[in-house]
């Protein structure tokens, strides 16, 4: 096993110690000869880890095939010292294939002594809100404009390998501790990511309403309603996204949600229709207390899609608790199927900024963050 070590310097937006302190923080990625542990080896383990005075970026390569079992004892011996594992897909990939190398040397070395820090886990509900092309870890590195030096993938390399253990090559050997190093280097380098989950599922402070009417081409407008909040998170890169008919639009630490305000006629149901009559000819419902004394071809029973009364009016879309209940108690919708519910607007509904907080976080929550 040839081990390389070097100390190493990074800067980066996104404090490490968020993800925990940093003597306990190990960053690892695995290049391995094939995509199971079962038949496949691993060749190659980098590690980013600090001293307590500077960060070192430490490879252990398997110069030889039989120098495979050294290359996991090395490792696992520093994963002892430390309690976060951090790393990038590892929890789909590299900590399985590690477990398996394990119990084909049958070793008892394994990952329950340190907690798994995902970094794709933790972004994978951003692919569509920040309009990346995929998730893997190259297309972060670009949205967040970090260069690197090697062109190839781990797939790419195994044949590299192959031949490098033939030749022994110092050119192969260089491509592939290349690779590894900057998948490491990269990685402490993508934590500004982590700062959109933060901001997203973070404290929020209410900074205000205000309403602003929309102009068409054909003369008329529409009303919206521009909900701002602030958060402890700046951004790096701003974004806007849609949630339904909601805009969500973020920069640097500010967070706007416009919303497009309903106008028109909407329908109020309930769900004790066995106490109400349907008036055929006023199309809506009334408690059978007063409905009794409507001539009977004027009414008839009502049910769960006719129960129902009909208000005009502005109205806010209203999103749904974690529980699945309304927000507001009282909620209208445009039918009987339909999902999108709505509360009367007013000016007095986001008054108190505890419940504009509350109404941003229920809708952020569509995210899966």
């Amino acid at each position: 096993m040839i081990t390389i070590q070097n100390p190493l310097t990074f800067t980066s937006s996104y404090p490490p110690k968020r993800l925990g302190a940093i003597s306990d923080l190990l960053f690892f990625d695995i290049e391995t000869t094939g995509f199971s542990g079962d038949y496949a080896s691993v060749y190659l383990i980098g590690c980013v880890w600090h001293d307590g005075n500077t960060w070192i970026l430490t490879q252990y390569f398997a110069e030889t095939r039989d120098a495979e079992e050294e290359v996991l004892d090395a490792f696992f011996a520093l994963l002892r010292t430390k309690r976060i594992l951090v790393h990038f897909n590892g929890d789909g990939f590299d900590i399985p294939f590690l477990t398996k190398r394990c119990v084909f040397y049958k070793k008892d070395w394994n990952f329950e002594a340190v907690e798994s820090f995902d970094i794709y886990k933790k972004i994978r509900p951003l692919k569509k809100l920040l309009g990346l092309e995929n998730l893997k870890q190259k297309s972060i590195e670009r949205f967040l404009g970090i260069a690197r030096e090697d062109k190839y993938n781990g797939g790419q390399l195994i044949e590299v390998y192959g031949e490098y253990l033939q030749t022994h090559s110092e050119l192969l050997k260089h491509l592939l501790i290349l690779h590894n190093e900057d998948d490491l280097k990269g990685m402490p380098q993508i934590l500004p990511i982590l700062a959109y989950p933060d901001f997203l599922t973070g404290d929020f402070s209410f900074k205000g309403s205000e309403s602003r009417d929309i102009p068409y081409a054909d003369g008329n407008s529409e009303k919206h309603l521009l909900l701002h909040y602030e958060s402890p998170v700046s951004l790096t890169s701003g974004f806007q996204f849609s949630i339904g008919d909601l805009e969500l639009s973020a920069e640097g630490n500010r967070l706007t949600l416009d919303l497009p305000l309903y106008s028109g006629e909407l329908k109020r149901f309930y769900s004790d229709y066995e106490n109400y009559y349907y008036m055929i000819y006023e199309d809506c419902a009334i408690h059978k207390s007063v409905g009794q004394y409507v001539d009977r071809s004027a009414r008839k029973k009502a049910t769960a899609k006719t129960c129902y009364t009909r208000a005009a009016g502005l109205f806010v879309p209203q999103p749904l608790l974690a529980d699945g209940t309304p927000m507001w108690h009282e909620c209208l919708k445009a039918d009987y199927k339909s999902k999108q519910l709505f509360v009367p607007y007013s000016e007095q509904l986001f008054t108190d900024p505890e419940t504009a907080v509350l109404y941003l976080h229920n809708y952020l929550r569509e995210l899966s963050l």
